[in-house]
C-alpha cells in the first residue's frame, strides 16, 4: 500500500502516527525496564528488598491514572489528553535524572510515579487507533499500532548501553535524559493525530451500567487475559535484571536480554490481528497463556544465560496474545457512548494487577528466590484459560437456546 494511500485514509493515518508514537513510548519504556531496577539497586544499602519499588509505583501511576485519563480524552479528545501525557513524561524523566544526580531513592520513586501516569495516557493508543477504524479493521488497527514497539525492542534497551554511562560517574543519569528528550518528540508527534473530539452523547456518561457491561462473559474473559497476561510478564520481567544480577549476569547482559523480550512482545504484532481474523480471539488468547506457562517452566528449569533469554522471549509473546487478544475482544463488548468509561475500568483492573505484580516481584526475588516468582506465574495464567472456557460454555448455551425457538 502506498503511502498516498494511507495518508488519504483517516483511520490508516491514525495508524501510522499511533503506531510511530508507541515506538517512542515503548523506547522509554525498555530504557526504564533496564535501568530503574538497577539504578535502585545502587541506591540502597545492605537490604535491597525494594529494588523494585520505583517500578512498582510506575504500576501504582499507572493504576489510579487509567480510568482519568480515558474519562478527560472522552471530553477533551485524543490529541489534548495525549498531549498531556507527554509533557508529564517529560517532567517525570527530569525528577528521575535529578534523583540519579543527588542520589536519592525517594525522588526515583516520584519519578517511576509520574512516568506511571505518563504512561496511562500512552496505552490507549491502541484503543484510539480503533476510534474511526471500521470494525472489520479494528483487529488490525490495533495490533499494527501494538507493532510500534518492535522499534523500540531495539532501540530502547541499545540507547540505555549507549546512555548508561554519559555523565560518568553518575551511572544512569544519562537514560534519563533520553526518556525527556523521547517524551518530547511524543509531545511533538500528538499534534498530527486527527480523531473528531466525542459528541457530548459519546463522552462516556451513557449507556448501560457500568456493573451490568463487566458481568458479560467477553468482558470477564477479556479483562482475565489483559490482566494476568500482562501480570505474568510484569512479575517475570521486572525481577529478571536483578534475578541474572544475583547469577552474576552484568548489565549489558541484562539490556540484552530485555531487548529479546521487548522485540517478542511486539514483533508479533505485526500478524496477531490477521491471526485474530484467522482463528478467532479465543484461540489466541489461549495460546498466549499457553505460551506463558512455557516461560515460567523454562526459568524453573536451570539459570543460564540461554534461560533468561528464552523465557523472556516466551513470556513477550505469550503477553502479546493475551493483551491484543483481550483488548480486541474488549472492543466487542460496549457500544459507542460506553467506551471512555469500559475502556478506563477495563485498563484499572490490568494495571491494578500489573502494580500488584510488581510489588509481589521485588520482594518474592529477596525473600523467596527466582524458582517462587515463576511458580507464581502459572495459577494466575490457569485463570485465562478457566475465563475463555467460562466464556465458550455460556456461548454455547446461548446458541443451545436460540436454536430452540
Amino acid at each position: 500500500m502506498s503511502i498516498a494511500t494511507i495518508l488519504a485514509d483517516p483511520a490508516r493515518r491514525n495508524v501510522a502516527v499511533l503506531a510511530v508514537a508507541q515506538a517512542l513510548f515503548q523506547c522509554t519504556q525498555t530504557m526504564a525496564i533496564a535501568t530503574t531496577p538497577l539504578a535502585a539497586y545502587s541506591l540502597l544499602g545492605a537490604d535491597k528488598t525494594f529494588a523494585t519499588v520505583p517500578i512498582f509505583l510506575a504500576h501504582v501511576g499507572l493504576m489510579l491514572t487509567t480510568y482519568p485519563a480515558a474519562m478527560l480524552m472522552g471530553r477533551v479528545g485524543r490529541r489534548a489528553g495525549f498531549s498531556l501525557g507527554a509533557s508529564i513524561g517529560i517532567f517525570g524523566a527530569i525528577v528521575s535524572f535529578v534523583a540519579i544526580w543527588i542520589q536519592n531513592f525517594a525522588l526515583l520513586c516520584a519519578g517511576g510515579l509520574l512516568q506511571g501516569s505518563a504512561a496511562a495516557f500512552a496505552w490507549h493508543y491502541r484503543f484510539a487507533a480503533t476510534d474511526v477504524a471500521k470494525p472489520e479493521f479494528r483487529a488490525k488497527a490495533l495490533s499494527l499500532v501494538m507493532a510500534g514497539g518492535v522499534f523500540a525492542g531495539v532501540a530502547g534497551p541499545q540507547i540505555a548501553k549507549w546512555t548508561v554511562n554519559l555523565l560518568d560517574p553518575v551511572i544512569f543519569a544519562g537514560v534519563y535524559i533520553m526518556t525527556g528528550v523521547i517524551a518530547a518528540m511524543m509531545l511533538l508527534l500528538m499534534q498530527f493525530i486527527q480523531i473528531p473530539v466525542p459528541a457530548k452523547t459519546d463522552q462516556g456518561g451513557g449507556g448501560r451500567p457500568l456493573g451490568e457491561i463487566i458481568r458479560q462473559p467477553r468482558f470477564i474473559a477479556a479483562a482475565s487475559s489483559s490482566m494476568f497476561g500482562y501480570a505474568v510478564m510484569t512479575l517475570v520481567m521486572s525481577a529478571t535484571p536483578l534475578a541474572m544480577l544475583g547469577c552474576g549476569f552484568g548489565f549489558n547482559d541484562s539490556a540484552t536480554v530485555i531487548q529479546g523480550h521487548v522485540l517478542a512482545m511486539f514483533l508479533p504484532s505485526f500478524f496477531t490481528g490477521h491471526l485474530i481474523q484467522k482463528f478467532g480471539v479465543k484461540q489466541i488468547i489461549v495460546a498466549g497463556a499457553l505460551i506463558e506457562i512455557g516461560c515460567a517452566l523454562v526459568n524453573l528449569a536451570g539459570i543460564e544465560f540461554w534461560n533468561f533469554f528464552l523465557a523472556n522471549l516466551l513470556v513477550g509473546l505469550g503477553w502479546n496474545f493475551c493483551y491484543v487478544g483481550g483488548s480486541t475482544m474488549l472492543t466487542t463488548t460496549y457500544k459507542q457512548e460506553e467506551r471512555a468509561k469500559v475502556q478506563g475500568f477495563h485498563d484499572f483492573l490490568v494495571y491494578s494487577m500489573t502494580a500488584t505484580a510488581a510489588a509481589l516481584s521485588g520482594t518474592l526475588q529477596a525473600q523467596a528466590g527466582w524458582s517462587a516468582i515463576n511458580a507464581a506465574a502459572i495459577p494466575m495464567l490457569m485463570i485465562v484459560l478457566m475465563a475463555v472456557a467460562y466464556l465458550r460454555t455460556q456461548e454455547r448455551a446461548s446458541e443451545a437456546g436460540e436454536q430452540r425457538r
